[in-house]
């Protein structure tokens, strides 16, 4: 197993260094002067010079991009052309709080879709599957950002059952454990969950049902073995599979919370990201693509571990 990780280990180092080199490119070749957001239509030539030279984009494409690699490869990313501040502080609260949005929609959908997709595995062709099926091909077809829109219409502005916007009920960007702060957390949750949810369900599904045409399956049957051993057996050989599509939908959730947290107004990475977005602020930008697909880089490892930890299979190739 260490053997294993090492080499997944050298793996990564390659593809994080490509990550960057992608942030970067794709930051730079966007249309649009990100000096003209913070100067006035009527700055002469002088102040636009002075501008760039304060932020360094007067230099060539690859010397920027060397200080910047070098910079953050020691936490320090910048200056937002915004706000003044410095990116590293723009990011640690709203990381924070893209981290508590991803557990609890990643647990919701995982719960909800490894359960979704065993019911409908294990009664394939009845009524609990075609009920399972339709749910799971509404989560897929539904965009969840529309599907944002319609709970806080229902929840939140036709019964008052929820909180529409904001992490909490005060001003601050925190978020705390308790109820008035979690009742903020639920809709932001379903909405993110939704398609990851119906992903690992179909997978969960097919694999399941794979797994019980296997040989092996008739076998541990036709030598009596209780059902709810014969289970364990097929999850063993269905989660595998299961865990590799997680991972990739839970990166995937990282991404596609921008939208989610903008109608939610939940001040996360994607808040932040579609906010420098409009703002052309570069440095905060490139800051939170770099920790959104490091993020993924990193829960992609940490998939590959858990599957080598239930597949000896996967060890030994």
């Amino acid at each position: 197993m260490l053997r294993y990780l090492l080499r997944r280990l050298l793996y990564v180092a390659p593809i994080c260094l490509g990550v960057t080199l992608i942030v970067f490119a794709l930051v730079h070749i966007a249309p649009g002067d990100p000096i003209s957001a913070i100067l006035p239509d009527d700055a002469s030539a002088e102040m636009v010079a002075e501008a760039r030279r304060e932020f360094g984009l007067d230099r060539p494409l690859p010397v920027q991009y060397a200080i910047w690699l070098g910079r953050a490869a020691v936490g320090e990313l910048g200056t937002s052309i915004a706000s003044g501040r410095s990116v590293s502080s723009e990011l640690s609260m709203a990381v924070g709080n893209t981290v508590i949005l991803a557990v609890s929609a990643g647990i919701l959908a995982c719960v909800l879709g490894v359960l979704l997709g065993l019911v409908a595995g294990l009664a394939r062709d009845r009524f609990a599957d075609h009920l399972a099926s339709f749910v799971t091909l509404s989560g897929v077809s539904l965009p969840h950002y529309w599907v944002a829109i319609l709970l806080v219409i229902f929840f939140s502005v036709e019964n008052q059952w929820l909180p529409p916007l904001g992490i909490g009920p005060d001003t601050s960007d925190g978020w705390r454990p308790d109820w008035a702060h979690l009742q903020h957390l639920i809709l932001p949750s379903i909405a993110t969950a939704l398609i990851p949810m119906a992903v690992i369900a179909r997978t969960m599904r097919a694999a399941v049902i794979e797994a019980l045409d296997q040989d092996f399956v008739t076998t541990l049957h036709a030598k009596g073995l209780l059902p709810g051993r014969r289970l364990r057996h097929v999850l063993r050989n269905a989660l595998p599979t299961t865990l590799a599509v997680t991972g990739l939908q839970l990166g995937n959730m990282l991404g596609g919370s921008v939208l989610v947290e903008t109608v939610f107004a939940w001040p996360g990475t994607g808040f932040l990201m579609a906010n420098a977005i409009f703002q052309r602020d570069l440095p905060v930008l490139q800051g939170s693509m770099l920790v959104l697909s490091l993020f993924f880089v990193g829960l992609n490892l940490l998939v590959d571990l858990l599957q080598a930890a239930t597949d000896p299979r996967i060890r030994r190739a």
